[in-house]
């Protein structure tokens, strides 16, 4: 269940990473799609995260879990503790926390660099001009595991030229993975060439406060 083949137009059949998007939903919520074979999951927040998947991974080992949400500085330890792959680095500042974290804990976790393709001021991300020096500070300087981009377009617009942005960013510097495409557009990110998608809803339905 974690990895797919999906034929989508456009695109030879390839493997696709799914990350079940668990944020707000509680542990009780979250073991069925555990029992049923998903082992990557992606959460917004450190402290929710905290506070149920500790448990969960120690009863489900092989789980992977991506923070997809902003990362504050002030919680770059508790991130490199918990969880594997990081997709949201967007700034210095955060790359030199979890490069001091990462080598203070001797945890080597994956890192996705999140582009802000709409250069959106309201929104997280590295502007897609500073990308590419970004990029290299994060590998050559900071000596992160930069595997992959991610982005989050514009909720009024169309995805595919941001999907397309993305891209031709992570092909320029040789990056394999593009994280991109939720519940409702995954089909499409697949088809410019998503290999990681995060969805939600479809998976667990209308979010709703359960106990």
């Amino acid at each position: 269940m974690t990895q797919a083949y999906f034929n989508v137009k456009n695109r030879v059949a390839a493997p696709v990473t799914l990350v079940a998007v668990s944020k707000t939903y509680f542990a009780v919520d979250i073991r069925p799609v555990l029992e049923a074979g998903q082992r990557v999951f992606g959460e917004n927040r450190v402290q929710e995260a905290q506070e149920k998947w500790p448990a969960l991974k120690h009863e489900y080992p092989d789980v992977k879990l991506h923070l997809i949400g902003p990362l504050q500085s002030n919680k770059a330890a508790d991130a490199v503790a918990l969880f594997d792959v990081i997709q949201t680095v967007d700034r210095t500042k955060i790359a030199e926390a979890l490069a001091k974290e990462t080598k203070k804990q001797k945890r080597d976790l994956q890192f996705y660099i999140q582009v802000n393709t709409g250069s959106e001021p309201q929104k997280a991300g590295i502007l897609p001009e500073a990308a590419d020096q970004f990029i290299i500070d994060c590998k050559e300087k900071y000596g992160l595991n930069v595997v992959g981009l991610m982005c989050i377009p514009p909720v009024n617009e169309n995805p595919v030229p941001h999907f397309k942005m993305l891209a031709q960013i992570a092909k320029r510097n040789s990056l394999a993975e593009l994280s991109m495409g939720m519940s409702s557009d995954f089909e499409i990110a697949i088809g410019a060439g998503a290999t990681v998608v995060r969805v939600g809803s479809a998976i667990f339905g209308s979010r709703q406060i359960t106990k």
